[in-house]
């Protein structure tokens, strides 16, 4: 098994254009192997529904780097295997929102794959496949809206999935990081 770097972010408000937290969940090999979290100050307005989602205060956030001064960090860590998340269009979208508004140049593609389309293969069976109905229905411990128990939990799906067999290359997807969107048919020519 390669190396993947499960990620989730929490946003301050319904534009879902800057973060206010971001997890990351390293797996090496099989195993669960470093975690990183952090809230980000989104230097944005929050709305009342993302307080209430996430519990992450503005006053909080604002104590926290900016994602400009958070990149230099975990850009080695995102840059070292497939990115994973969890309705990851959503966390991939965020994060290209996020390099456009500070002006960071990254990668023009992205490869990642996403634990929600990864359980839809799994287990066609279950009433939905959001991340606490998958959690409750493989024993996984969650703080929901939490960014480091959301890595955390999409990166030991990601292993129970995988040991199970689910086609990993039936899921893997490239996401263009400038025109925040998933790529049809994989990287372009």
């Amino acid at each position: 098994m390669a190396r993947y770097i499960a990620f989730d972010v929490e946003t301050p408000n319904y534009a879902n254009d800057r973060m206010s937290a971001i997890g990351i969940t390293v797996i090496d090999n099989g195993c669960i192997t470093a975690e990183f979290a952090t809230l980000v100050n989104p230097e944005t307005h929050f709305d009342s529904f993302n307080i209430e989602l996430t519990g992450i205060m503005p006053e909080a956030a604002a104590k926290a780097p900016t994602f400009a001064q958070l990149w230099p960090r975990i850009q080695p860590i995102l840059d070292s295997g497939l990115l994973l998340a969890h309705n990851a269009p959503f966390d991939m979208a965020v994060l290209s929102k996020c390099l456009q508004a500070y002006g960071i140049q990254w990668h023009h593609y992205v490869p990642y794959a996403c634990t929600c389309a990864m359980s839809r293969r799994c287990c066609p069976s279950l009433a939905n496949h959001k991340l606490d109905t998958l959690c409750r229905y493989y024993g996984i411990a969650l703080d929901h809206h939490q960014a480091s128990s959301d890595s955390h939990a999409c990166a030991q799906l990601f292993l129970d999935m995988h040991a199970e067999e689910v086609a990993l290359h039936d899921c893997r997807r490239t996401y263009d990081l400038y025109r925040a969107r998933t790529v049809k048919g994989g990287l372009p020519g």
